[in-house]
């Protein structure tokens, strides 16, 4: 039987069409259904490997979660990664293809892609009840309209009703839910069921003259207006909020320990560090500019989609003359993936895998060497604590699960130790060393993504930087847990998103009844 299928687009980028679609899912979940979400094509440098070890956009995971599914590359079958040289790293299924130009794609590839979106949607539409698709950017992005296969080709394919949302905290909402309208074809603008304002901050009743007049302007009914969320987050999908970039400009608070992410031109996988976020007594910041950087406590150089050329950009803005400075005065400094990378002696990449240059200097604070190689290496991990020093003195041996995707192979040398064991993946035992540490363990890295998503790894890490503060650590246990708070934010989005729009109307827009529960 085929699934009931619903489709969120937007009026724009980030008008929360992501966060949206998680809310959908889990209010389904709720009310007795299986759910799956579907994205047929997603830009993202947020990815993450499924159990059979594909890579698939981040945005897609958090909605499976949010449906209480194992993630599968049906839900995202392709996935555009930016390279920063007008290309992006073609995944489909969750393998690389090639990198390719938005003209090679478009011109070229668009044809082929389409029929790997059709095949998996429907292994999804067979084995779910509904589905919740999500599309992307605008459905009325002119010059792409005739090879977009996110938006209304989408819709099409699955003859799903769509839901048109749209940011009214950005300004301007209702001429944006106008203007899209407007330019849709007669067949796509029929297909619109009904408009969410999204992000809506004040007094609702003085929104009602708006809601009159974009219902009377359109013919469109607004099915629900969403509230700015407030006391519980959802991972985002492909950018920083621009909240955690402000806080750059904090200094200095009370009984908080001060992380400093380094944001990188092509940052990659920053949920990484969504755990350590919400950790009650740290303040996480994204810095942009050399001068925000300051004396945190905890520097760390995080994951991102060209290795090399974002070390030059570090090197020429000056902040790895900062870095480095920081670190032999006594900063602790890690780095995740390529930011690991970034921390050794040398990077070589004869086969021009992620740059044009074949070799550069890293910033030297770590004995190790890296050479890229065409294959990526994408799959699910679990290990052990293996390192020395501050971080991982009282741990050796305690287990931890993540993810790898990167290129390269690392070699260590005589000034380091593996930081973790890696000893199973999805398809049996292995002995692998990951990661390295410095002598005086101050300086680590690793390959594992979702490493801070183990929570006593992650309290350890922070208790060992409260300690160096001379503040008393605080208890692991009854500290915060990842997964059961995201939990409680699932269902606390499901509840907003639930009490402020009609979803009794939106079971009829699908043909299904509401369930009584």
């Amino acid at each position: 039987m085929r699934a009931k299928a619903i489709m969120i687009q937007g009026t724009g980028s980030h008008v929360g069409k992501s966060v949206l679609t998680a809310a959908l899912c889990r209010i389904f979940k709720q009310d007795g259904h299986r759910v799956s979400p579907f994205k047929s094509q997603n830009m993202a440098l947020n990815s993450f490997v499924t159990r059979d070890g594909g890579e698939m956009g981040r945005a897609q995971v958090v909605q499976a979660q949010a449906a209480g599914i194992e993630p599968s590359v049906d839900m995202n079958p392709i996935l555009l990664k930016p390279t920063g040289d007008m290309k992006s790293q073609v995944i489909v299924m969750g393998k690389p293809l090639e990198n390719m130009t938005a003209r090679e794609y478009h011109d070229d590839y668009v044809v082929e892609a389409m029929k790997v979106v059709q095949a998996a949607y429907n292994r999804l539409s067979q084995a779910y009840d509904i589905i919740v698709i999500e599309g992307a950017g605008s459905p009325v992005e002119i010059n792409l309209k005739d090879t977009e296969i996110v938006n209304m080709r989408i819709a099409k394919m699955a003859d799903a009703p769509v839901i048109l949302v749209t940011d009214i905290d950005k300004g301007g909402a209702l001429a944006w839910v106008v203007g899209t309208l407007e330019l849709l074809d007669p067949d796509e603008r029929e297909r619109v069921k009904g408009i969410v304002i999204n992000k809506f901050r004040g007094d609702r009743e003085l929104l009602n003259p708006a809601i009159d007049f974009l219902e009377q302007k359109t013919g469109k009914p607004v099915l629900g207006v969403i509230p700015y969320f407030k006391g519980f987050s959802i991972p985002e999908e492909d950018s920083v909020p621009e909240v955690k970039v402000l806080k750059s400009r904090v200094r200095d608070l009370p009984e908080k320990l001060d992380v400093a992410v380094i944001y990188l031109p092509h940052i990659s996988n920053f949920t990484d560090f969504d755990p350590i976020d919400e950790e009650p007594d740290v303040d996480l910041r994204y810095i942009k500019r050399r001068r925000d950087l300051g004396n945190p406590d905890l520097i760390i150089l995080p994951g991102t989609k060209n290795t090399i050329d974002d070390l030059i950009s570090l090197k020429e803005t000056g902040m790895a003359e900062d870095i480095i400075k920081l670190a032999n005065q006594g900063t602790p400094v890690m780095g995740i993936c390529g930011g690991f990378q970034m921390l050794g002696k040398k990077l070589y990449d004869p086969h021009h895998t992620e740059s044009q240059r074949e070799e550069a200097s890293g910033l030297g604070l770590l004995d190790i060497e890296t050479t890229f190689y065409p294959e990526k290496t994408t799959r699910q991990v679990w290990g052990q604590v293996m390192g020395r020093g501050l971080f991982f003195d009282g741990l050796r041996g305690e287990r931890v699960r993540g993810y790898e995707i990167h290129m390269g192979k690392t070699r260590l040398g005589a000034g380091v130790v593996p930081a973790f064991k890696i000893t199973r993946d999805p398809y049996g035992e292995i002995n692998i060393d990951d990661g390295a540490v410095k002598d005086n363990g101050l300086i680590f890295g690793t390959y594992i993504h979702g490493i801070f998503d183990n929570d006593l790894f992650r309290r350890s890490f922070i208790n060992k930087l409260r300690v160096r503060r001379g503040w008393d650590p605080l208890e692991v246990e009854a500290e915060y847990c990842y997964d059961k708070a995201l939990e409680r934010d699932f269902n606390m989005l499901a509840d907003t998103v639930r009490a402020n729009m009609d979803m009794g109307e939106i079971y009829k827009i699908m043909g299904l009844k509401e369930k009584c529960l």
